[in-house]
């Protein structure tokens, strides 16, 4: 009795530990919690964005594939404007190579799947009142060249860029919902502070949330060109590798790559997919983009962010321009907390598994008995591993120590012992 009762207790306790992590991973309170990043302490403490500290990527060749200013580790991949795939194979230092793993099939094919869309008739009402989510988790960042300093704490420069976005796609009808709330300081920590506010963007339903930062690296050059007839600072698409969404995020940033390039030619010079979370677990449709670096002027990097603008109500189902209509060409669009056929089965799962740990617990004999009784069956089942009992009479039930009380049964420890030995005779 004392077994089975001590298994159901544990078995109880299993059941409720996994009901409340199933519904602590669905809730809807669960956004508000910093995404878990387990291979994070294992990793350098490089922060994005940095100014002083450079990576540089080369093939086996030698020629630089790219540059960044964030620390990169194994793993890492970059897919660049004309569709080459590289992953990285090791990284000493300031240097790191990648491996060259062939053109990247999907990228091609939407590429080719935009050079035949048509143009819609019309937009749907439900399609023009999603909103686009636009935020910052590095407010000081800025454009030596413009703002006279790399970094302006709690107001940078990249606060308007971040406008120049926002104006061009109030522009072309598209709601948005622009939150400037700094996160400063410009630390390893400031994603878990901006976290707070995705989550309240999440609450606008987005149908994308975008993070507007400037890259770190000291060569102008390597973002600056013409395009469309100005001068940009084109711009990086992030993806973050630690986050369950991973796939959705990285399926969203191809199809804004191979849109926005057919739009205006190169203007998004790569993805990169990167340690770190980013917040893009909230929802699939997340992007990080980097507008040019801080020795761009930034004017170049607001110039590159308009003309960016004009591919993402299209990719995004949200215009009548061509791919626009009802639906858009992105799925999953919205907060990953929104629901779907899996979270409501991880909500009832989670409810069950509560519900049956409840009722374990209740029918080991309450909470205080099962944990006495679950503390006799794990002494009984364990003494064999650190050598036998010494005998404790025919009843099994100890004696008093207390030289007064000599030879007479001991209430308190024997309680659980005497009910099972009146159960047995």
């Amino acid at each position: 009795m004392i077994k089975r009762n001590g298994l159901a207790f544990i078995l109880g306790v299993l059941l409720i530990i996994s009901g409340v992590t199933a519904l602590a991973t669905t809730g809807p309170w669960a956004y508000h919690v910093n995404a878990w990043a387990p291979l994070a302490a294992l990793q350098d403490d490089k922060t994005d964005h940095q100014t002083g500290f450079v990576v540089t990527i080369k093939d086996k060749g030698g020629s630089i594939v790219s540059m960044a200013a964030r620390g990169v580790v194994r793993g890492d991949e970059i897919i660049n404007a004309e569709g080459y795939h590289y992953r990285v194979a090791q990284v000493k230092g300031s240097e790191a190579q990648a491996e060259l793993l062939g053109k990247d099939k999907e990228l091609l094919a939407y590429s080719d799947y935009f050079d035949k869309l048509e143009i819609p008739a019309s937009v749907t009402a439900a399609a023009r009142n999603k909103v686009v989510g636009i935020y910052h988790s590095h407010s000081d960042e800025s454009y030596v060249p413009t703002d006279g300093t790399e970094a302006i704490p709690f107001k940078g420069g990249i606060y308007k860029v971040g406008q120049a976005l926002v104006s061009r796609l109030r522009n072309e009808n598209v709601k948005v919902d622009y939150d400037k709330t700094p996160h400063d300081p410009h630390d390893n920590n400031a994603y878990q502070r901006s976290r707070r506010t995705a989550a309240r963007l999440l609450k606008s339903n987005p149908v994308a949330l975008i993070d507007v930062h400037r890259d770190g690296i000291p060569d102008p050059q390597y973002y600056k060109k013409e395009i469309s007839n100005e001068d940009v600072a084109r711009l990086r698409l992030v993806v973050g590798r630690q986050n369950p969404q991973m796939s959705a995020n990285l399926d969203f940033a191809k199809k804004m790559m191979a849109y926005a390039n057919k739009t205006h030619p190169g203007i998004v010079k790569e993805i990169f997919m990167a340690k770190g979370n980013y917040n893009q677990d909230l929802m699939p449709t997340a992007l990080l983009i980097e507008a040019g670096t801080h020795t761009n002027s930034r004017q170049e990097a607001a110039n590159g962010v308009a003309l960016f603008a004009d591919a993402i109500p299209t990719v995004l189902g949200i215009s009548t321009t061509p791919g626009g209509g009802a639906g858009g060409l992105t799925t999953g669009a919205g907060p990953a907390r929104s629901g779907g056929a899996w979270k409501a089965l991880a909500w009832i799962l989670g409810i069950a598994l509560l519900a049956g740990g409840a009722f374990l617990l209740v029918s080991s004999g309450g909470l205080g008995k099962a944990k006495s009784r679950v503390s006799s069956f794990m002494d009984r089942e364990f003494t064999g591993f650190f050598g036998p009992r010494k005998p404790i009479g025919s009843t099994g039930l100890k004696k008093n120590g207390d030289d007064k009380n000599k030879g007479k049964l001991d209430p308190d420890e024997n309680e659980i012992l005497r009910d099972n030995f009146k159960k047995t005779r």
